[in-house]
């Protein structure tokens, strides 16, 4: 069910998507987390077959099999979407996004409300560029914001370095000191420590970071601009979920984010970090994206 797949745009570029679950099951957009790719998807194969859901996830532009697109918008992503639906025949839909894959399915879910009928978040990137100030994100996230502000170029730079090493696999003896460089929740280490969902979200990183030093950063751009709407415009149900111990967006950033969502269930969830949210608790997330979020339409 996972084989590659592409889908050609107008412009001649190529959008890459894999499939896992049931291919006949309800249909749901996955959107990947920065950096990572289709691959990232993994995580939901299992519980996606147990439920009776199709899951389709596409690289964004620029990342691993996907063209690069250097000057897109977020906004540009839905009309992506909309080609990849009617490909596959798809009228409606749904939407999974994890970490920084939430601004896409926000706007996808403005653009296409007639659509998407409802979008699940799970640890979501909130709007970087209307934050006051940058003290619910990861250090690495401040630091990366602020040198996009003041020293673009530099940054460029920084990522060209850093793809060799990024783009390597780790051999299986070294990662538990791995996870112990990372710094990580007690919780996201334990999670971590499963073979399968440590695959699922380190591979989907370097696929990343062996199509393009570009690509990567044309992504990363995107979280520091201005999203091209306001949250307040997602109307259809939105199902938060977040981890109270997410060092990634602190929880306090995902509670502000649910107050000004007009049709939001949020869900912030005891000893959960931003990967073990997803790994222990997507067939809770999957179910109640399916079974339960169109009741509050």
């Amino acid at each position: 069910m996972n084989r590659e797949k592409a889908v050609q745009l107008e412009d001649g570029a190529v959008i890459a998507f894999e499939e896992y679950g049931d291919p006949n099951g309800v249909p749901v957009i996955f959107c990947h987390g920065w950096p990572s790719s289709r691959t990232m998807a993994r995580l939901t194969d299992e519980p996606a077959r147990d439920l009776g859901v199709r899951i389709i996830s596409p690289d964004r532009p620029g990342i691993s099999g996907s063209s690069l697109h250097s000057d897109r918008k977020l906004t540009d992503w839905p009309r992506v979407v909309e080609r990849i639906v009617e490909h596959l025949g798809v009228r409606e839909f749904r939407m999974l996004a994890i970490s920084g894959g939430a601004p896409y399915a926000y706007a996808t879910a403005v653009a296409m409300p007639q659509r998407v009928r409802a979008i699940a978040i799970v640890g979501g990137a909130p709007p970087m560029e209307e934050l006051v100030n940058a003290d619910g994100l990861l250090p690495l996230y401040r630091c990366m914001l602020a040198l996009y502000r003041i020293r673009p170029r530099l940054l460029r730079r920084l990522f060209h370095l850093a793809r060799p090493v990024l783009s390597l696999r780790p051999p299986i003896r070294l990662r538990p000191l791995l996870l112990k460089i990372l710094m990580l929740r007690p919780c996201d280490a334990e999670s971590l420590r499963d073979a399968a969902a440590f695959e699922a979200i380190f591979e989907s990183q370097r696929r990343a970071w062996r199509g393009s030093a570009e690509g990567v950063m044309a992504d990363a751009q995107i979280y520091a601009q201005p999203w091209g709407f306001a949250i307040e415009d997602v109307r259809i149900p939105v199902r938060l979920w977040h981890g109270k111990e997410d060092r990634a967006f602190s929880v306090h950033l995902a509670e502000r984010v649910a107050k000004r969502l007009p049709n939001c269930k949020a869900r912030f969830v005891d000893d959960a970090g931003h990967y073990s949210l997803p790994i222990r608790h997507m067939p809770e997330i999957l179910k109640d994206l399916i079974c339960n979020a169109d009741t509050s339409r």
